[in-house]
């Protein structure tokens, strides 16, 4: 567990906790829940929203493989849930130099959207290697979806269902800039409330609101 209310580099609202009101297991999956309340942390930084977000630094981190989780992610405006990764070279070379892959992640007021990207070296923040698919029908907080990625030396392709949206590789790379992910990488779930990302809550956007992930698999080819 990550716990803290500095913004976490993104002007992010909310306070992460490691309350069961904000995470815990429950009906087979792990519901990671943002609510609107006043809390202050032990830091003495005060939030008017909480919710929770986990890592697996320096528990688990792997070199290329398949990376899926199945997640039910929430909507409404202001909501910010993400799969994601970070170089377990993080702590050594700060970010964006490790390297992030963003698996998933979604502004939750665009509910039948979600976006993939890559974050390094001269395109990162505001202007990431990134792109978004789109489902056919529906909203993704109407059902569960398994969101991957399959990375191998030079490539890292990102999938919904099974369904390749796009490919990168270095040659996606803004001239001169360095490719960052030929080395180790940990995973990393969140669900944030505001920040540059999202932006606000409206003022009347329905809190609480739940990710509810099934399962993390990670593979590794044969």
């Amino acid at each position: 567990m990550e716990t803290g209310g500095n913004g976490w580099g993104n002007n992010e609202l909310e306070y992460y906790t490691s309350r069961s009101q904000n995470i815990r297991q429950e009906d087979g999956n792990l519901v990671i829940e943002a609510r609107k309340e006043t809390f202050t942390g032990s830091d003495g930084a005060q939030r008017s929203y909480t919710s929770a977000r986990m890592k697996t630094e320096g528990g688990f981190s792997q070199r290329y493989g398949r990376f899926e989780a199945r997640i039910q992610i929430p909507s409404g405006r202001g909501a910010w849930p993400a799969f994601w990764m970070l170089g377990d070279d993080y702590s050594l070379k700060g970010w964006p130099a490790c390297g992030e892959i963003d698996v998933m992640e979604s502004t939750g007021s665009e509910a039948d959207t979600i976006e993939g990207s890559l974050h390094g070296p001269g395109y990162s923040g505001i202007n990431p290697l990134t792109a978004a698919y789109r489902l056919p029908r529906g909203r993704f907080s109407d059902s569960f979806h398994v969101f991957a990625i399959e990375w191998e030396p030079q490539v890292v392709r990102f999938y919904v269902d099974d369904k390749l949206y796009a490919t990168r590789t270095p040659a996606d790379l803004p001239d001169g800039k360095p490719w960052v992910y030929d080395h180790a990488f940990f995973l990393l779930l969140n669900l944030a409330v505001g920040g540059n990302f999202p932006g606000r809550p409206g003022d009347s956007p329905v809190f609480p609101q739940r990710m509810l992930v099934d399962y993390v698999r990670v593979y590794t080819r044969k």
